[in-house]
């Protein structure tokens, strides 16, 4: 039995001049909740759709669940789950007819793994007479998951699969992934939002084809080497300028209706810098210090991370 269900060195994968997956390299453990991390156009796609068997590269190899992903394609694709970005179920099929076709596919029926998406499909059942595109968001959502799981795969692949989708179906969705994981599945899921980094065991924050780092969400927090203020007035475009002029400043971002300002050093004065902004005219100002997100570290590795070369056709290593 493999340790790690995913495996992948020195995957490259150009379309064009545009390097949309840039000589990377991570392993997955069997049974762990695998999170990426990044914008659109980081590359997440495209790495799922390599490891789905669904994109070839122009270098590097992967392996899921000990299997090559080119070279095995078709024992891949009965151990695998795949929810990608956009709902892709029929949507003049209904709820049950969708959840019927897929596992048809894969030679079961909804009845012989019934136990493994009860919890889950028990929240549209109600429904399973509705057509597909007849569905909300959060339904949408809950029964692509089932289809991706009827088989019963042993590594699951999620491509953003709570993009669109409100607040508190994000948090059920979460918890659904939590339940799967002590099934023994494996899980990778990919996300733009920052604050779901914390769910995972692991994260691999994702920029420009290029993984900036690997690590547990806490230990991402924990190797930020800046200090942080938070900075509010009633103005936030003009205070983001003005913020970047002051000495010391490392680097300052948005934040909601809040600046971020790092600064390298423990000695920065925030009675200084309220003096400072309230010789600007700023008025309602306030400033606190705070720890750093999983947000404050991806913005200090977009700082520190090298661009990728696109059209001299030389990667970095």
């Amino acid at each position: 039995m493999v340790s790690n269900s995913v495996v992948v060195n020195n995957l490259t994968r150009r379309f064009g001049e545009t390097i949309a997956l840039n000589n990377i390299s991570f392993e997955v453990k069997k049974g762990s909740l695998f999170g990426f991390i990044g914008p659109d156009g980081a590359g997440k796609t495209s790495l799922f759709r390599f490891l789905t068997t669904l994109l070839l590269p122009d270098s590097g190899s992967g392996t899921v669940e000990g299997f090559d992903v080119i070279r095995d394609y078709k024992k891949i694709r009965n151990i695998s789950g795949y929810m990608p970005g956009r709902f892709s179920l029929y949507q003049d099929l209904t709820v049950e007819e969708n959840l019927s076709f897929f596992a048809t596919i894969f030679g079961t029926t909804i009845e012989e793994n019934y136990d493994l998406i009860k919890d889950i499909y028990s929240q549209i059942e109600p429904f399973k007479t509705r057509k597909a595109g007849k569905l909300s968001g959060g339904m949408k959502q809950k029964l692509a998951l089932c289809c991706a799981m009827i088989h019963k795969p042993e590594v699951l692949f999620l491509d953003e699969p709570t993009t669109g989708v409100d607040a508190v179906s994000r948090q059920e969705f979460w918890e659904m992934l939590k339940r799967l994981k002590t099934a023994g599945i494996t899980i990778l899921v990919s996300t733009p939002y920052m604050d779901e980094a914390s769910q995972c065991d692991r994260v691999a924050l994702m920029q420009g084809g290029r993984i900036m780092t690997i690590s547990a969400p806490q230990e991402v927090i924990s190797n930020y080497p800046l200090s942080l203020l938070s900075v509010r007035t009633g103005d936030i475009y003009r205070l983001l300028a003005d913020l970047r002029t002051y000495p010391g400043v490392h680097s300052v971002y948005a934040f909601g209706q809040s600046a971020h300002l790092a600064y390298k050093g423990r000695n920065v004065d925030s009675l200084n810098l309220y003096d400072y902004l309230a010789s600007l005219n700023y008025a309602e100002i306030n400033i606190s210090e705070i720890k750093a997100n999983i947000e404050d570290c991806f913005m200090e590795l977009m700082q520190t991370a090298t661009p990728p070369q696109k059209r001299s056709g030389v990667l970095n290593s």
